[in-house]
């Protein structure tokens, strides 16, 4: 997380680390947030904390049953698949823009994040993530559409619940070589700047992804069947 000389207030520094271990799972879903400890944790008093469980709660991230019961809002289908879906429609987009905007920096850029990526299966869990995060918004970087990039930031946010989810289950051992062969692929259509193969790859790899994956067990586990 960035340093908090670069924050604006108390409150945005609480929002940015509870986003983040929210995020990352060290704020488990359904797990019920101590403000007092947290406050005291984060150095603070409880109000720029509570300014901050308002803003979560906005964003869907957070559950506020009274004042002092607040949880990390628990993982459903139903937003899965609500995120999948406008990344299938977003990041194809972005792809494409990339094949036909990318300059020399965003190729190098590119290239550099593509030579770190592991499997992202269990094996190699968050450095895997991390790798694989840094590649994708290396390339939706390149398409210099401000807007989108913001989008796609939140969205690749909000989607990491996901994907963890996606590693614990059965698939999450398979080494997922596809994965790793299409983001070579990726890359190689940008840089040919064949914009319309890009997005048409790009649209096939986030419909196999983890995410995908974990949107089938949670509708498995809710019951809901999908024809």
């Amino acid at each position: 997380m960035a340093g908090p000389n670069l924050f604006l207030s108390k409150s945005d520094l609480a929002y940015a680390e509870l986003r983040d271990r929210i995020l990352a799972g060290t704020l488990p879903a359904g797990s019920r947030l101590a403000q007092y400890d947290l406050a005291e944790s984060l150095n603070m008093s409880i109000t720029p904390l509570r300014e901050a469980i308002r803003r979560l709660s906005s964003e869907g991230l957070v559950t506020v049953e009274t004042h002092r019961d607040v949880r990390v809002s628990v993982m459903n289908s139903n937003e899965a698949r609500q995120l999948f879906e406008v990344r299938l429609s977003l990041d194809p987009t972005a792809a494409e823009l990339a094949a036909q905007r990318r300059t020399d920096d965003d190729i190098a850029t590119m290239q550099a994040a593509v030579d770190k990526l592991l499997p992202v299966t269990r094996q190699w869990g968050e450095e895997a993530l991390t790798a694989h995060r840094a590649f994708h918004r290396a390339l939706y970087r390149a398409s210099h559409n401000d807007v989108l990039i913001r989008l796609l930031d939140d969205l690749w946010d909000k989607s990491d619940r996901y994907r963890r989810l996606g590693l614990e289950l059965p698939p999450g051992d398979e080494p997922r070589t596809r994965d790793l062969q299409e983001h070579h692929q990726l890359v190689s259509l940008i840089v040919d700047g064949r914009a319309a193969e890009a997005a048409q790859l790009m649209r096939g790899h986030i419909t196999h992804s983890l995410t995908a994956t974990a949107i089938s067990a949670l509708e498995d586990r809710e019951g809901i069947r999908v024809t």
